[in-house]
């Protein structure tokens, strides 16, 4: 699969956490400690299958990046 989103990043799936309608799913980036931590539907986590262990490629598309502190 040909994707046109640049902002590509491997890893391993840590954790996943099904709620009753969303998921969330964290990735620990591959070379280094970070982890990235995705919330998708619930529907969408069983299709893929998800499960802890399994390389995954986070896949991150947005105009704007936000950070607040106190």
């Amino acid at each position: 699969m040909r994707l046109s989103t640049r902002n590509q990043l491997s890893g391993v799936i840590t954790e996943v956490l099904l709620g009753s309608v969303m998921a969330t799913v964290k990735v620990k980036l591959d070379g280094g400690e970070q982890t990235v931590t995705s919330s998708i539907t619930k529907e969408a986590a069983v299709d893929l299958g998800l499960d802890v262990g399994q390389q995954a490629t986070v896949l991150i598309k947005s105009t704007e990046v936000t950070i607040g502190v106190e």
